[in-house]
């Protein structure tokens, strides 16, 4: 079920966007962008709160919490639709489109009077935008893209936003009496970066009150179909779930059907076929006796028809039918495999937590070592020093080894770093000389996303050739739904990490997941070492890493792939670039 805090923080969101569209100040609305990260990255649900524990909040004062307060009361608040009444809705679904802002929309509005995607697609063909101020045909192709990156997402949900909702849904069905065994399907199982809908599986004699619990859940808005089978509903944010019920002894072959996708069950089918059996979601069974052979487990389905078990991110029709029946799958990395994380952020920079508030959950998390990359000098906004730096870094020293990591004898190791940003030519904040202080540096592509193919190649490929630069963060800059990928070579840019030994992020970001697993499989083919990073700015975001690592597993990467799940010294001495340089 959605957070309470991400429905306020997308409140704010909005907020933010419509002060800009109706001409408000400009720091009132970054005042509410602000707060809206603040507290969707916050830990305690906000609908538990007294105005004096918002206010407890990074940038939540007294204005701020009153309408959080006032949401929670009345359901709404009233500032925000007195902006929302002064503009149309269509022109708000404008701002919705990556790559168009609040201001462009604005501007569209009052000169060509476009109040709506359809009218904005219009007024593009009709070349009635390139003479406009802050337009032209580049900016005409973007908007395009963004229009089907949109349209593209339909009803489909970021993968936590789905994930939460599953957990609780399997959470409450595995208490109703008679529930044998629970458990999500489908694409998320597969941890897809988006989510259509959710399938849940559940194994009992009885369907019957599985059933009736599953539409009394207090998030359910609509029941669509209801049987003793199946039964779909409709979520209060719109999302669709499918229970099915299904004998116990059904279990195995229904998770396996449930879970792949349609072009891995169509092979596993074929394979059936070929062996004079016949697969559904009730059992493997012999074509001609019609006699049960596999249903259980999906281990002994898998066996019967020759293959190991295949782990559910690779259930794509990628190539891992043909490993299995090679015994060539490869040992995916883990969640458990993971030793550290290498991009995380502070409240010296965009931040939410003080450092040792973040360092203690690290330790926490079991970590046997901690990297913190608060942003370089060049996102102005941050107004980094180098002496607010170095007495970051005093601070890190100080508190190196003092946490205790669970289950070990030695402190959490903390590593002093930077997430540096990728100018235009490929430049980053800091001179070499001052760069060798840092144990390590990510380097990471924030602005001027609209340069040519070329340009951005190069830049990109100039950061990697940085003897001071360990990982290429976000690489691809996209932010899912939101804003498309750069426009970049993307296999001269894995040629070049893998010639400098520069690895390149898996960022567990929901909103980012990036690199995604397509991408993943084309570097690895290239030799390229990863980092699954959280890049979190709060305590929370640190738990992001389930949904980096399921990317992972989706680009076919073992631990051995990932330098984060290495001993520390085995880490540190790739992190030496420079020293490998000029040995």
């Amino acid at each position: 079920m959605a957070r309470s805090n991400d429905e306020v923080a997308e409140l704010f969101r909005e907020y933010a966007d419509l002060i800009s569209i109706t001409g408000g100040e400009a720091y009132k609305a970054r005042v509410y962008e602000k707060a809206a990260r603040a507290i969707g990255g916050y830990h305690a649900d906000v609908s538990t709160l007294d105005p004096k524990g918002l206010r407890e909040i990074p940038g939540v004062g007294k204005s701020i919490a009153d309408k959080v307060t006032e949401y929670f009361t009345t359901g709404s608040v009233s500032a925000v639709e007195k902006l929302r009444a002064k503009i149309p809705a269509g022109v708000r679904r404008l701002t919705a489109i990556p790559t168009l802002g609040p201001k462009k929309a604005l501007a569209l509005y009052e000169t060509l009077g476009v109040s709506s995607v359809e009218e904005l697609v219009d007024a593009i063909h009709a070349e009635k935008l390139r003479d406009l101020k802050g337009f032209g045909p580049r900016t005409e192709e973007n908007i395009l893209h963004g229009v089907e990156l949109l349209r593209s997402s339909g009803d489909r949900v970021l993968l936590d936003v789905a994930m939460d909702l599953a957990d609780d849904i399997v959470g409450e069905l595995s208490g109703v009496t008679g529930c044998r065994r629970c458990t999500y399907a489908g694409s998320l199982r597969r941890m897809r970066e988006t989510i259509g809908d959710i399938d849940v599986l559940v194994a009992a004699e009885k369907p019957g009150p599985l059933m009736e619990a599953f539409t009394r859940l207090p998030y359910v808005s609509e029941v669509v179909a209801h049987g003793q089978a199946k039964t779909s509903v409709r979520t209060v944010k719109g999302l669709s779930v499918d229970l099915r019920v299904v004998p116990p002894d059904s279990w195995g072959a229904a998770l396996q059907y449930f879970t792949g996708a349609k072009a891995h069950n169509i092979r596993t089918r074929e394979l059936a076929v070929h062996q004079g059996l016949k697969l559904s979601e009730y059992g493997l069974f012999d074509a001609e006796s019609g006699e049960k052979i596999a249903s259980e487990t999906e281990e002994e389905v898998y066996a019967r028809l020759g293959l190991p078990w295949i782990p559910p991110a690779l259930r794509e029709d990628r190539g891992e039918i043909e490993a299995g029946l090679r015994d060539e799958l490869p040992d995916l990395v883990t969640e458990a495999d993971l030793r550290g994380d290498l991009h995380t952020h502070t409240d010296l920079t965009d931040g939410l937590a003080p450092l040792e508030e973040m360092v203690r959950a690290a330790a926490e998390r079991g970590y046997a070592y901690y990297a913190v990359t608060d942003h370089g000098p060049d996102l102005y906004m941050q107004q980094m020093t180098r002496e607010r730096m170095l007495a970051q870094r005093e601070q890190v020293r100080e508190l190196d080894g003092t946490y205790r990591k669970q289950g070990g004898r030695r402190g959490l190791r903390l590593l002093h770093g930077v997430e540096l940003n990728i100018d235009p030519q490929g430049g980053v904040d800091w001179p070499e000389e001052f760069l060798a202080g840092f144990d390590l540096c990510v380097a990471s592509v924030h602005s001027h996303f609209n340069q040519s193919r070329d340009e951005q190649t190069r830049r990109i490929v100039r950061a990697c050739e940085n003897p001071y630069v360990n990982i290429i963060g976000h690489p691809t800059t996209r932010i899912l739904g939101r804003r498309p990928g750069i426009d970049a070579d993307l296999d001269a840019v894995f040629a070049a990490c893998a010639r400098t030994g520069t690895a390149l992020e898996i960022n567990a970001h929901p909103d980012r997941l990036d690199l995604r697993d397509e991408d993943i499989l084309r570097a690895r083919r290239h030799g390229v070492r990863f980092a699954v990073d959280s890049d979190a700015h709060s305590v929370l975001h640190l738990a992001n890493m389930r949904y980096g690592v399921g990317t992972a597993q989706r680009g076919w990467l073992t631990a051995d792939d990932v330098i984060n799940t290495w001993p520390e010294t085995r880490l540190r001495r790739f992190l030496h670039k420079a020293g490998r340089r000029t040995a």
